[in-house]
């Protein structure tokens, strides 16, 4: 739960998309959700350097190459603004675009993002926005993107529908999930019900990280989605990052299609509304 400070600073966030020229609500949490990914990348890469001197060995596969220093976030936000939206819409954008290297969920669902912030001066005041806030816990990560979600109205476009949370909790308690489940949502949107069951799961077996097999199944297999929207892919894709689970398998699918009938017995359990 946030609320104070934390809660103003995402009301900010959202109205400086709104007072710049951008009021979809779908369009704002996606323009969010690629800068929230630009940010991790540029976290990840500071851990791998952090434990390469620790080693006292050289950097191997960073996330970003000697040549590509400029585009992290720790480096484009101190520019100006003119040279900060030049860099990020013609240099950063086709970077998440394509990395190839990268075969995690978040990287695929990034193939085909749009970068559409259409000022400096907007971008500027975002990236400075978004680096105030504190991502550092999981919990804090987590609850600020459901609350950036929960702007989403509950019907939204294109006959899309977002299940109220409390709706969502009420039923993962019912069916109770255990670790060694693998979970799917066949239309999953934002991922409420997989974050949910992953909550669930944290909460109700504490010692369940202790296991590295079972870490594993909880980080790889045990929470699958699908989706025909791609920009609901990106969107649980990243939600479900913010809770932790580090590489889930949300893929486009249309799961009433007959073309994608051979899934029989691959779940144990099956969470959608």
């Amino acid at each position: 739960m946030i609320t104070g400070e934390l809660k103003s600073q995402v009301d900010g966030l959202w109205n400086a998309f709104w007072t710049g020229g951008i009021a979809n609500p779908i369009e704002v949490i996606e323009q969010i959700t690629f800068l929230l990914f630009i940010k991790r990348l540029d976290d990840l890469h500071t851990l791998q350097e952090a434990k390469a001197n620790r080693l006292g060995r050289p950097l191997e596969k960073p996330v970003f190459p000697p040549e590509k220093q400029a585009l992290r976030w720790s480096r484009f936000q101190n520019e100006e603004p003119r040279e900060m939206y030049r860099l990020v819409s013609e240099e950063v954008f086709p970077f998440i675009r394509n990395l190839g290297g990268d075969d995690s969920t978040y990287a695929r669902h990034m193939k085909d993002a749009r970068f559409t912030i259409p000022t400096p001066a907007l971008l500027s005041r975002v990236v400075e926005m978004v680096s105030r806030i504190p991502m550092d816990e999981r919990d804090t990560k987590g609850d600020l993107y459901e609350y950036m979600l929960g702007k989403i109205a509950s019907a939204g476009q294109n006959g899309q529908f977002r299940t109220p949370r409390h709706i969502i909790k009420m039923m993962v308690e019912m069916v109770a999930p255990k670790p060694g489940d693998i979970i799917c949502d066949p239309a999953c949107g934002t991922a409420g019900f997989l974050v949910e069951s992953g909550e669930y799961l944290r909460e109700k077996y504490p010692d369940l990280f202790f296991d590295a097999d079972k870490a594993r199944h909880f980080n790889e297999k045990a929470f699958n989605g699908f989706d025909f929207d791609s920009t609901m892919l990106r969107i649980g894709s990243m939600n479900m990052l913010l809770h932790g689970v580090e590489n889930p398998d949300i893929r486009y699918q249309d799961s009433l299609s007959e073309a994608h009938q051979g899934v029989d017995e691959q779940f144990t359990l099956i969470l959608a509304n």
